[in-house]
């Protein structure tokens, strides 16, 4: 059972707890010192920790992805939280409960899946429907679908999270075409379900989340284009026009070039489904920061992903509103007259 979190440790705190190794590397000090550097995390977060002495028995054990049991003392680093490493040995198997260690989405999976197919049957073209309902309907893909994150960092980092993304595009594109009459629906549904299909074999996620080998090279994009462009030729009849437009919709989905998208969205649909991925994206990094316990009662802190700091409006209007409540107004103090006080 674990006993400490990231998130709950506090400086001048000693600790034994079983951490995931997220990074390991040897360094060297100004004068030439050799320590041990590591990266730990659960599912709360990551610290960094550092090992001055007697670290290259256990060091030599340990390697990324294993977990590690450590007794250290929590410090203060140029303001950050730091584990001072006194003891470090690799935990064994039965030692460790992986739901400690990778955060998961609060939704239920199974019932996002269902109703993800119930829209893939729900589509009035034939195409995109047989399409999207195959690639859905295999059992490799759905097993990765169900369990696959979103992003590493960006957005819906967490297991569970690539299915809840696209589930939230579901309901944004429904939303966008009954706002916007002229808009096809099918085109932006097929896209919702298929954009990201590459992140099943980019990310790995079965310890920490990160990049497998075919992700680095290729990148999700590339990956899922050819994971679509065989289910459609598997397709009997296919119509070449539409192999392009399902095409189009997932190369141009990032919107910009500087954002890794080979295409601008040339499509009216590509155009709005980009902005409605965009969209949930970083209202997702927002969240996001806005429920960490980092940063300080006003403001979150810093967020990589969207470049900025976030006011936390609720706590910042309660306590402005409270100050203001307990001033005298105006007419109070006209009335109290010059020289008196109420």
């Amino acid at each position: 059972m674990k006993s400490h979190f990231v998130s709950d440790l506090n400086a001048e705190q000693t600790i034994t707890s079983l951490f995931l190794v997220y990074a390991k590397e040897i360094r060297n000090t100004r004068e030439g010192k050799p320590y041990l550097r590591m990266e730990l995390g659960d599912r709360t977060g990551t610290i960094e920790a550092r090992m001055w002495d007697r670290f290259e028995p256990a060091a030599g054990q340990i390697n990324r992805d294993d977990f590690v049991q450590v007794r250290a003392r929590v410090e203060m680093y140029r303001n950050k939280p730091q584990l001072s490493l006194e003891a470090l040995r690799r935990a064994a198997p039965e030692e460790v409960d992986l739901a400690d260690y990778l955060p998961h989405t609060k939704a239920d999976v199974e019932k996002l899946y269902a109703e993800l197919r119930q829209t893939a049957e729900s589509l009035k073209n034939p195409w995109l429907r047989k399409l999207t309902s195959k690639i859905l309907s295999e059992p490799a893909v759905a097993k990765r679908y169900k369990r696959a994150p979103a992003a590493k960092v960006m957005h819906h980092a967490y297991l569970g999270g690539l299915l809840e993304h696209v589930a939230s595009l579901c309901g944004l594109c429904k939303a966008a075409a009954a706002h916007y009459p002229e808009l096809d629906l099918d085109p932006l549904l097929a896209a919702a379900i298929l954009h990201d299909v590459g992140k099943l074999d980019e990310l790995c996620y079965e310890r920490a989340i990160g990049y497998t080998t075919e992700g680095q090279l290729l990148g999700h994009i590339v990956m899922e284009l050819d994971t679509v462009n065989r289910a459609m030729d598997a397709i009997e009849g296919f119509p070449d026009a539409w192999k392009t437009v399902v095409r189009h919709l997932l190369i141009s989905h990032h919107g910009q070039y500087e954002f890794g998208s080979p295409k601008l969205p040339m499509i009216r649909e590509a155009l709005v489904f980009h902005y409605l991925d965009d969209l949930d994206s970083k209202l997702a990094a927002v969240r996001a920061a806005l429920a960490s316990g980092s940063g300080d009662p006003e403001w979150t802190e810093w967020s990589a992903a969207l470049e900025r700091r976030f006011l936390r409006l609720d706590e910042f209007l309660k306590a402005r509103i409270g100050k203001e409540a307990d001033r005298p107004s105006e007419a109070s103090a006209a009335k109290a007259g010059p020289g008196q006080s109420k």
